[in-house]
């Protein structure tokens, strides 16, 4: 493949290079920019020279020779309509074959009450008293949750804080109705969008998949028309709201003049684990309740007032595999309780997929600066020693912003990593997991709501979204900023931003 350089294992144990100190300093800094600068705009260096020479020609010439020159060209009347018909036909064939461009005109992510908030003491203190015959299951249970990156203001739903807990279906679509509902009415309000006016609809929700489904709950609750075309997508883990977002894509291309509207989330009420499998233990203690709609649309009439255009959506599935296929997997325990078992691969397979995902978006969004470097890398090592080290590009040089699903703090730490981010790149995901937890396909959304919220999207920037799912999946979009955003008055950060980042230890100790 063209970028086999990414030889990314999400592993606690890989070791990391130490940085060569002449790196930091500042000739080679400048060489390097001087560098980028002449290899991706070297179309443009080319040409300065080019209309130099010719401005200086046309100087040299007299006023009565460029006369001349113009009286020479002689114009058939003939000439002149066949050129500008074949003009009009090649750029009407152009522009009618050039996919449409879609948009994302808002969103809006559900922000649980207070009253499902889940401290750490909470927390720890129901798993005594519903694990009080397992203590080995509780106290491992906060050994993860003391290394997990989530913050003391994490909820979870109403059906989870009784004791025992009561997952029936009745509380799963509270639970369902309450974070849809909520997140829907928030996006009617924010761009003005009547239900009537919804063409499409996509819902998608991976563990909790009830008949009628969630997106006839959603057009029962809010009187949809009835030619609506609606999907359920369920079963597709955390990256299944990207995968909403291609669904979206894909059909606003055969349908002119038209908006989709996608809800992603979880429902966490009846996939509560009661046993004493550590490894169905962990979704426990990261998993929270989220929810995130988005508005994509298709019309010219909502460039103006869009946030992002859609540029680039990559998806790369493992699922041939049969340890990517069971590395998430829902099964019964020996006891019968059932729950998701999370193999102790996961991150191999993740960092397999991450680098089969990058190898495919790397030449779409890469400058060619940085193509030009791998190019020469891999020629290098074929050609003169295939021990060098490959090299890495910079993808800072492609994005202003990741948002990187918030999966874990592992993930989020071997991301930033294997793709030399700082820690300002990866800030938004990991105040995303201390503030709400794994909201699982929603996470992206308060991500990209933390950067609007503290004020740094602008004009022109490029975010990219990436997202991991059971399967195994890894997706990614890249999004480009059409305006800048002003600082959003309300919203899932709105009464805490002005606090964040927060430092968060290695360890907090319960």
């Amino acid at each position: 493949s063209t970028y086999t350089f990414l030889h990314i294992r999400l592993s606690p144990k890989m070791p990391q290079a130490p940085m060569p100190k002449f790196s930091s300093s500042v000739k080679l800094k400048y060489v390097k920019l001087g560098y980028q600068y002449l290899v991706n705009h070297f179309l443009s260096l080319l040409l300065i020279p080019i209309m130099a020479v010719i401005a200086v020609e046309l100087l040299r010439m007299g006023p009565e020779e460029i006369l001349n020159v113009w009286n020479s060209l002689h114009f058939d009347l003939v000439q002149v309509l066949c050129s500008s018909f074949l003009v009009i036909f090649i750029s009407t064939v152009y522009f009618m074959s050039k996919p449409r461009t879609v948009y994302l005109v808002d969103y809006s992510c559900y922000k649980p009450p207070v009253t499902c908030r889940v401290p750490f003491a909470t927390f720890m203190e129901h798993s005594r008293l519903i694990l009080k015959d397992k203590p080995k299951s509780v106290e491992f249970q906060m050994r993860i949750l003391e290394r997990s990156g989530l913050g003391e203001e994490t909820c979870l739903p109403p059906a989870i804080h009784y004791i025992p807990p009561t997952p029936t279906m009745d509380e799963a679509r509270s639970e369902a109705q309450m974070v849809i509902f909520t997140a829907m009415d928030d996006l009617f309000k924010k761009t003005g969008l009547m239900p009537k006016d919804i063409d499409i609809l996509i819902v998608n929700c991976s563990l909790f998949s009830p008949t009628p489904s969630l997106s006839a709950m959603v057009i029962n609750k809010y009187k949809l028309r009835s030619n609506i075309k609606s999907f359920n997508l369920s079963g597709m883990g955390c990256s299944a709201g990207l995968i909403s977002v291609d669904l979206a894509r894909d059909l606003l291309q055969v349908h002119p003049n038209s908006n989709a509207v996608i809800v992603s989330t979880e429902i966490i009420t009846p996939n509560y684990y009661k046993g004493n499998e550590r490894a169905m233990l962990l979704p426990n203690c990261l998993f929270r309740m989220g929810s995130a709609a988005i508005l994509m649309s298709n019309r010219r009439s909502d460039r103006w007032r869009a946030k992002y255009k859609l540029c680039h959506l990559v998806r790369t599935h493992r699922g041939a595999d049969d340890k990517s296929y069971y590395c998430v997997y829902e099964q019964e325990d020996k006891e019968g309780n059932i729950g998701i078992n999370l193999s102790k691969d996961l991150m191999a397979i993740a960092g397999e997929a991450l680098k089969a995902n990058i190898t495919t978006i790397g030449p779409l969004v890469l400058p060619a600066s940085e193509q030009l470097l791998f190019l020469s890398s891999l020629i290098g090592r074929k050609i003169f020693n295939p021990k060098w080290k490959p090299y890495i590009p910079d993808f800072k040089l492609a994005f202003e912003h990741f948002c990187i699903h918030a999966g874990g703090r592992a993930v989020i730490d071997e991301l930033q990593k294997n793709l030399q981010l700082s820690g300002e790149h990866v800030e938004a995901s990991r105040m995303t997991l201390h503030r709400f937890g794994n909201t699982s396909s929603s996470s992206l959304w308060y991500e990209l709501s933390y950067i609007e919220s503290k004020g740094r999207m602008r004009r022109g920037a490029r975010v990219w979204q990436i997202a991991f799912g059971s399967g195994f999946k890894c997706n990614s979009a890249v999004w480009k900023c059409n305006r800048t955003i002003k600082t959003p008055k309300d919203g899932p950060w709105s009464d805490c931003i002005d606090r964040y980042p927060v430092f968060i230890p290695e360890v907090v100790k319960l």
